[in-house]
């Protein structure tokens, strides 16, 4: 690690503590030659493995972006989707996988926002699943209907 301030190649660890519930780690460094204090995160990187197998480090906000055409006119906030963006992250994060394949994210983006919205959902599935007729929104959409009346029925 080098200093920020003075780019000695070393520095001593004062602290370290979890952060973002054990998501990460927040080392506090010194400098040894300036002194000066600074403070590091660190944090398990997620890569995406995309179909044609480039991979490129797992980005939330590219998450949130394609949700939110998804969501485009539907009463659905920025808030909500960060924290979609947050609950995709962790889902990832907890298969334990330090390279997941790209349709995985889309598998983890299809359960929270079918309970953020249904309407959203349907449009970003029909792109994710490759919908190519209406018989598809049909067994989608009989599938949610299926799905609604399963867990109405149990509360």
């Amino acid at each position: 690690m080098h200093c920020p301030y003075c780019r000695h190649t070393d520095s001593r660890v004062l602290d370290s503590r979890a952060a973002d519930d054990g998501a990460s780690i927040r080392r506090r460094r010194q400098c040894p030659v300036c002194e000066q204090r600074f403070t590091t995160i660190e944090q398990m990187q997620i890569v995406i493995v995309k179909r044609s197998g480039v991979v490129e480090a797992f980005n939330r906000d590219k998450v949130v972006s394609g949700v939110r055409k998804a969501c485009k006119g539907r009463p659905v906030t920025d808030e909500q989707l960060a924290r979609l963006g947050q609950q995709v992250e962790e889902a990832l994060r907890a298969s334990g996988q330090p390279s997941v394949p790209a349709d995985e994210v889309g598998l983890a983006i299809l359960g929270p926002l079918q309970q953020l919205d249904e309407v959203a959902y349907l449009r970003f599935a029909s792109v994710y699943k490759k919908f190519e007729s209406i018989d598809d929104f049909e067994t989608e959409i009989s599938r949610l209907r299926a799905e609604r009346t399963l867990t109405g029925a149990a509360n």
